[in-house]
């Protein structure tokens, strides 16, 4: 209901709200210039992915004491693959069936101009793909890191801002880059939860992150045999 009523108001205020942005002093848009990159996927997917084809080559391999975690890093690495990746393809495939014009075209179509399954990339706009990344890419770190979730969840909303500053999206793409983002996250959570991939899934509903302790252990012995 919440969402519903942020959406209606914001459709109001959309036009407004992307023309007021825009016009913004390039000083006060700078910085979200910079800030807006956290959005794009790569930095996150193409490690992601790479780590997980190792280890799960490597676990083919007569590993001996440091099978369990290798296993434990192959689980870490496929969770954030699929957990950013998963989202992301679906609102990639979402943008160009709903085919919502971009903020470019505001003076000639206006706020709500729609050419859905139109492979232009200006009418592309919601959702939100770097809304959509960069909250999931905050819910998955917050998921296994709760101490580091406020401030990945910040970066994330001034990535979600930074794409109205810029011009590329407006309000409520924003908004649903947001929503997509977050069910896809807590969706690939709770999948690998109810196969006990990392996450145990708790009779109360709750869902506990049940940590990697022997890449911990490997770790830890590594950094401390090198500080010898």
């Amino acid at each position: 209901m919440a969402v519903i009523l942020v959406l209606f108001v914001l459709v109001f205020v959309d036009a407004w709200a992307s023309q007021s942005a825009q016009a913004w002093p390039d000083v006060w848009r700078a910085p979200f210039a910079f800030v807006t990159d956290f959005g794009l996927s790569d930095w996150v997917l193409i490690p992601s992915l790479l780590i997980f084809v190792v280890t799960f080559i490597a676990l083919r391999l007569p590993l001996g004491r440091y099978r369990a975690a290798i296993h434990e890093l192959s689980l870490l690495s496929g969770f954030v693959f699929v957990g950013v990746g998963l989202p992301g393809l679906f609102v990639n495939l979402l943008k160009r069936l709903i085919g919502r014009a971009r903020p470019d075209h505001f003076l000639d179509l206006g706020a709500f101009h729609f050419q859905p399954i139109f492979n232009d990339w200006s009418f592309q706009s919601f959702p939100s793909g770097h809304t959509t990344t960069a909250i999931g890419t905050a819910l998955v770190v917050g998921f296994m890191m709760p101490r580091l979730f406020r401030v990945i969840l910040f970066i994330a909303l001034m990535t979600g801002l930074s794409r109205v500053v810029i011009g590329m999206h407006y309000p409520t793409d924003v908004v649903g880059g947001f929503v997509v983002g977050t069910l896809g996250a807590y969706a690939v959570r709770n999948g690998f939860a109810r196969r006990r991939w990392l996450f145990n899934a708790r009779s109360d509903g709750s869902v506990r992150f049940r940590g990697v302790p022997n890449l911990r252990r490997l770790f830890r012995g590594r950094l401390q045999r090198a500080a010898e």
